[in-house]
């Protein structure tokens, strides 16, 4: 039996899935996902609460308003 010519949009969802998958290309060695330098000026929210976690830190202690 030869194969006919059925549109795109008249395929299953399966095909239409495989045959986008043979389309799509690969990465390679990129990965896809942005990344970008922390911002220094930022405020660094897990800094401040490992600087307040060190309460091992000798000769260190809060005043007594704190």
């Amino acid at each position: 039996m030869k194969n006919k010519y059925i549109p795109y949009e008249k395929l299953s969802k399966r095909a239409k899935k495989a045959i986008d998958a043979q389309k799509r290309g690969s990465w390679g060695e990129l990965n896809p996902i942005t990344r970008r330098p922390p911002n220094p000026k930022a405020y660094q929210r897990h800094e401040a609460r490992r600087i307040l976690d060190d309460s091992d830190v000798p000769g260190f202690s809060f005043p007594a308003w704190w």
